[in-house]
């Protein structure tokens, strides 16, 4: 049985210099017990943070923690992506899918696992609330689980549930879950929302992550019916087609009737929804983002998105250049899963441009250092606001004349004159 610590020192404590410490990740990031670290590893050496994206964790991230804190990530968010860019945080480049096996198998020991959960129900079974990932593998890996209790943690269904029994050291602490309401879409991305939803079908089973594309893209498909829900994460722009029926995942063969997902990232309202809410499943990430389980449903389409894509098709989603911005994610693991599943499709989109028009987006060849996620062979539609290229099983000339046509205009001849069209 777990026990109570009446202060969040008294429940750190039993980390030590040379321990690996796993945090839950998303929105579930245990910020307050992570400004508490920060000063407990100031008398420590060599520990070590893994981690997702993390949100809040400023404090783990100064330079007075050289030596005492190294942060290895496995996706990097806006805190950790200086420190790995120059070399004083690590990043590990890795299918989402793969982390659990990473952990499970051993090859990556755990020491510790930081945790963030709902208070106990009366059976004594606390959960990870809006974040499952690989927190679960973490927890089942690690030797200690430190965990707050957040009353303001929703209890989710699924694999989020974790008994007092598997805690060894639990503190109170009433904080806030990041939220993100949804943003006001760009007429460019109501534009790529607009072609993509062209590409949905009625029955489809969707994959799709946060930010105005994904927004946008749900916003255009209140005509659709039949919709289904298997992606890793999903946003607040599911809400309105929830209420209004147009989401209801008959369609799917596994899981018919839920929506399925392993974290979620939104507003208020989300949090709310998903509250004790039976039809939505919080699962382990191996299995969400798994191809050969994700292929057992119909008609999946997964959308994601990409920094830079080559006249050949090549897929930058995780750097820009050599520098590294976020991380593989399920980009690969949903692209596979979806062309697997029957009549299903992959699609990638994005803006034609970047900083503010000045930079095109599809390129001749990626930027010296450019990651290639998703291969030029995976690649099925490629979507801007200029229109849709279909690749899949065309000749390289012919993806580079498709990719120009939906460039933004004032890059075409550069990029024709590039691939000698």
């Amino acid at each position: 049985m777990a026990v109570t610590c009446r202060t969040v020192e008294e429940a750190l404590a039993p980390i030590k210099s040379g321990d690996r410490v796993w945090c839950h990740s998303m929105a579930a990031t245990p910020y307050r017990l992570l400004e508490a670290l920060a000063i407990h590893v100031l008398n420590l050496e060599n520990v070590t943070l893994l981690q997702l994206h993390l949100e809040h964790a400023e404090a783990v991230c100064q330079p007075q923690l050289e030596g005492h804190l190294r942060n290895r990530c496995y996706f990097v968010s806006h805190s950790t992506r200086e420190l790995v860019n120059t070399g004083k945080a690590d990043y590990v480049p890795i299918f989402l899918s793969e982390i659990p096996k990473l952990l499970r198998s051993g090859r990556q020991p755990i020491d510790v696992a930081l945790i963030q959960v709902s208070p106990p129900d009366r059976h004594g079974n606390c959960s990870l609330g809006v974040s499952v990932e690989a927190t679960l593998a973490a927890c089942n890996m690690a030797k200690t689980v430190i965990a707050q209790i957040n009353p303001q943690m929703p209890r989710t269904h699924g694999d989020a549930a974790i008994s007092l029994r598997s805690i060894d050291f639990v503190v109170e602490i009433d904080s806030e879950i990041p939220s993100f309401p949804p943003s006001r879409p760009k007429d460019e991305h109501l534009q790529i929302g607009g072609h993509v939803a062209e590409l949905i079908r009625d029955g489809d089973c969707l994959q799709m992550g946060i930010g105005a594309i994904p927004d946008a893209v749900l916003a255009h498909l209140g005509s659709h019916r039949h919709l289904g829900i298997h992606t890793e994460m999903f946003s607040s722009g599911v809400l309105p087609l929830v209420a209004s029926g147009v989401i209801d995942n008959s369609n799917k063969v596994i899981q018919p009737g839920k929506m399925v997902t392993s974290f979620i990232l939104g507003s208020d309202a989300l949090y709310d929804f998903i509250a004790d809410n039976t039809e939505v499943l919080f699962l382990d990430v191996e299995y969400v983002n798994n191809p050969a389980v994700i292929r057992k449903n119909p008609q999946v389409v997964s959308i994601n998105s990409a920094i830079q894509i080559d006249l050949s098709g090549q897929v930058c989603a995780d750097s820009i250049g050599g520098k590294v911005y976020s991380g593989f994610g399920g980009q690969v693991d949903f692209v596979t899963g979806s062309q697997l599943s029957e009549g299903g499709r992959s699609i990638i989109a994005m803006p034609a441009t970047a900083l503010s028009g000045s930079q095109s987006r599809i390129v001749s060849h990626l930027a010296d250092g450019a990651g290639v996620v998703t291969s030029r062979a995976q690649v099925d539609f490629i979507v801007t606001e200029y229109g849709v290229a279909h690749l899949h099983g065309r000749s390289l000339r012919e993806r580079a004349e498709r990719l120009i046509a939906i460039a933004h205009p004032d890059f075409r001849e550069t990029l024709a004159k590039a691939a000698n069209i």
